[in-house]
């Protein structure tokens, strides 16, 4: 694996027909029930029809014009009977005046949740456009706006943004069988339903082919690499995974499970070094503060919590003092919480002096604490900064320059999809690891490129290199993996040096994959 840390989810048949034919009787049998005069005649609500809204546009990347040709449109998922069940919203961002488009790549790309719309990617780090943020991925002040995003992947791969069922536009048809879209086999298949679609549609079947996913959506991409090739055929020449989970027991702290406090560390001692809560000597330099906390994790800091309770009270003690080194806490709060801080914990308990929260998507980022002596944060500060800037920028320009109408609340990040149903992962962690492994062993040119932030405390970057670990590839196929690193959170693009540093990381993998 190649890693570059350079700051790096009835009735019978018989007793539907039987309830059909007594109806048909029913209504045979006896004349129809009189209207009454105010009453207006019932009618069957139609699934909606498929449209779609195609605008022009122009971009500089690297110095040169891109012309390029928006869709906004949906996609209806049918049975094979005909019968409409969800109508899936997108967007297509096609370069023009290709001679072979079977030679040019293509990407779909989603972000996670579950719950989440394709907005953040789109108008984050890959479209054509971004939102105006500043340089270290502060919100400006309102009015929000889009510029253009000379970092954009368009100029290497044509790109097609989806909106999973309940996110964004996309709905589920009739809205009352949602819930069959909602969990990790319905979502799977319905996005893969789509990208069957739309590459039969456009004629894109032997176009280098790859995906994107952000946080929840690397789980679906990895997910995703198994169920296409092993289902439909389809397979891909790359994945590009942003802050990835694919192992959820890396990043769950629940009793009796320890791994996330190991894995966890390493981003709390980025945090601290960060924010000046460490010692002088560790302040120095970030990369000998990682090294440590790495190097401690994996081992001391492993085997003092594989003891338990058999710990002698002089290694527990050692522990704690090493802890509050790596973590830039009070050595009495690490005793009195077992050596074991949970994330909610640490983001409030780090600044707590000061009033302040540390973000979870963005450790970087300090909220303002209402209530200084509560346990846990009361929002999260990286998360508000990026909020209402996107929402706003993105109902702009999807009306106002890809033209399209609708009245729909467009759901950036929602709550309808919850509960999520994890299907065949109950009473287990979810663990797609394995759909990834075994996409990339019968697809040997498979490549995947893993995007870490070193301030995300939400899919944080050791925890991830720990998966990698644990993939069980061959030998010849490790090198097929690559990462960075990058000086930011979860939603790294949102800092312009990551954003450049990423543009280039990815336009070096999809060359590199084709």
């Amino acid at each position: 694996m190649h890693r570059n840390k350079a700051h790096a989810r009835t009735l019978t048949v018989a007793a539907r027909l039987a309830m059909v034919l007594i109806c048909a009787a029913a209504a045979f049998a006896q004349p129809p029930a009189p209207q009454a005069k105010d009453e207006k005649p019932k009618e069957d609500k139609k699934p909606p029809e498929e449209k779609t809204s195609q605008t022009k546009h122009s971009i500089q990347i690297g110095g040169k014009e891109l012309k390029y040709t928006a869709t906004a449109g949906t996609v209806l998922l049918k049975k094979e009977d005909g019968t409409a069940t969800a109508s899936i919203f997108y967007i297509a961002y096609i370069k023009d005046d290709v001679p072979d488009a079977t030679k040019r790549p293509l990407t779909f790309a989603f972000n996670g949740g579950p719950g989440s719309s394709s907005v953040w990617l789109q108008l984050g780090a890959l479209g054509p456009k971004r939102v105006m943020m500043d340089p270290e991925g502060n919100a400006l002040p309102p009015p929000y706006k889009l510029v253009d995003n000379e970092y954009s992947i368009l100029d290497q791969t044509d790109l097609v943004f989806i909106d999973p069922v309940s996110t964004g536009f996309s709905r589920a048809i009739p809205e009352k069988d949602a819930k069959d879209f909602h969990g990790i086999n319905g979502d799977t298949e319905s996005v893969a339903e789509f990208i069957r679609l739309y590459t039969t549609r456009n004629a894109r079947w032997t176009s280098p082919k790859f995906l994107a996913g952000e946080s929840y959506g690397t789980t679906r991409a990895a997910n995703l690499s198994g169920y296409l090739q092993q289902r439909q055929g389809f397979a891909l020449n790359g994945i590009m995974l942003i802050s990835a989970v694919l192992n959820f027991g890396t990043i769950s702290f629940d009793r009796g499970n320890d791994l996330p406090y190991i894995l966890f560390l390493p981003s709390y001692t980025a945090t601290a070094w960060y924010h000046k809560k460490l010692p002088p000597d560790l302040m120095a330099s970030q990369a000998k503060a990682l090294e440590e906390s790495e190097r401690f994790a994996s081992h001391e800091y492993s085997l003092a919590l594989l003891k338990g309770d058999t710990i002698s009270p002089e290694e527990r003690a050692q522990t704690v003092q090493k802890l509050a080194r790596l973590m830039g806490l009070p050595p009495k709060f690490i005793d009195e919480s077992n050596l074991r801080v949970p994330i909610f914990r640490f983001t409030k308990e780090l600044l707590r002096d000061e009033r302040r929260t540390v973000g979870r998507y963005d450790s970087r980022l300090e909220g303002i604490d209402l209530d200084p002596t509560s346990a846990s944060p009361e929002y999260d500060p990286s998360y508000a900064s990026v909020y209402a800037p996107f929402t706003a920028a993105w109902n702009q320009y999807v009306r106002a320059e890809l033209k399209w109408e609708s009245d729909l609340p467009y759901e950036i990040l929602t709550g309808r999809v919850h509960p999520w149903s994890w299907d065949d992962f109950e009473n287990r962690y979810v663990n797609v690891s394995d759909s990834l492994r075994a996409a990339m062993t019968q697809n040997r040119d498979l490549k995947v490129f893993v995007a870490n932030g070193h301030y995300d405390l939400a899919t944080p970057y050791f925890a991830t290199e720990y998966t990698f670990d644990h993939l069980g590839l061959d030998a010849t196929l490790r090198d097929h993996v690559s990462m960075d690193f990058f000086e930011a959170g979860h939603m790294m693009y949102t800092y312009r040096p990551a954003l450049e540093k990423l543009k280039t990381d990815l336009a070096k993998f999809i060359a590199g994959a084709q």
